[in-house]
């Protein structure tokens, strides 16, 4: 044989080994994004799961303070009418953050209640829902958690070279939002003595 001919198989042989190394290292990455875009939809199904708890818990709240006092009742109504009927994973991002502050708010009132009505401070089955509450707004701080960091190794990826030409490829052009915090939580604490 000869060497021209060794030379054109070598080089054959290498570009083939090349392109299929490529081939492998995008379908790898292609499928990387896909898993990624699966643990941020799970995550936010547990932060669907965390609100929908926390509704039904502060609608339970309403039932048990009706008795006490009629008007700041209202409050707690007010969130019953904002999910009306919506569901909170048909919800974007913004709109669970937006719900999110304005269950926040009702559920402040309520707190204001217990203090106003020191009876009802003492109901078993207050107390009871205040404590499966406080369980139910640890599980959704933990699931923003786990969400923030799946968007958070999301986003970056498919802002890194070379990964980024297959995000945008297969259609992930934008970043994912963040679950971010109320306003009035990162302002800093005021002290009164």
């Amino acid at each position: 044989m000869e060497t021209w001919l060794i030379a054109v198989i070598a080089i054959v042989v290498i570009l083939v080994v090349l392109a299929l190394i490529i081939v492998i290292w995008w379908i790898s990455t292609s499928n990387s994004f896909k898993v990624m875009k699966v643990k941020v939809d799970e995550a936010a199904s547990g932060i669907d799961v965390a609100l929908t708890k926390r509704y039904d818990l502060l609608t339970k709240a309403l039932a048990a303070t009706k008795g006490y006092a009629k008007h700041e009742v209202e409050t707690l109504e007010k969130v019953i009418e904002l999910r009306g009927g919506n569901s909170i994973s048909n919800m974007s991002m913004k709109d669970k953050n937006a719900l999110q502050s304005q269950i926040s708010e009702a559920a402040k009132g309520l707190n204001i209640l217990v203090e106003q009505y020191p009876d009802l401070k003492a109901n078993t089955t207050f107390v009871e829902l205040q404590r499966q509450t406080a369980d139910c707004e640890e599980q959704l701080q933990a699931a923003r958690r786990i969400y923030n960091s799946n968007v958070s190794s999301l986003n970056q990826k498919r802002n890194v070279f070379p990964s980024s030409i297959v995000a945008k490829h297969i259609g992930f052009t934008e970043d994912f939002d963040f679950f971010e915090a109320e306003e009035e939580k990162k302002q800093d604490v005021k002290f009164d003595f």
